[in-house]
């Protein structure tokens, strides 16, 4: 749970902006986009597929 206390001389956009911040790299947005629709278990094993392509190609690339 993301939670932002906004200081006495604090403006409400610097704390609506440090609450986004917070937001996105707990990763709600990404989780909640994830959970919008259901996924038959096929679905969800191509997607795992793929990242698990991706991520191998991202590892050959460094070395």
């Amino acid at each position: 749970m993301a939670q932002v206390i906004i200081g006495e001389n604090e403006g409400i956009e610097s704390g609506l902006r440090r609450f986004k911040r917070k937001v996105s790299r707990a990763g709600i947005f990404s989780d909640m986009k994830k959970n919008r629709f259901f996924e038959t278990p096929l679905e969800k094993h191509k997607r795992k597929e793929i990242a698990r392509h991706r991520q191998q190609r991202r590892y050959r690339k460094r070395r």
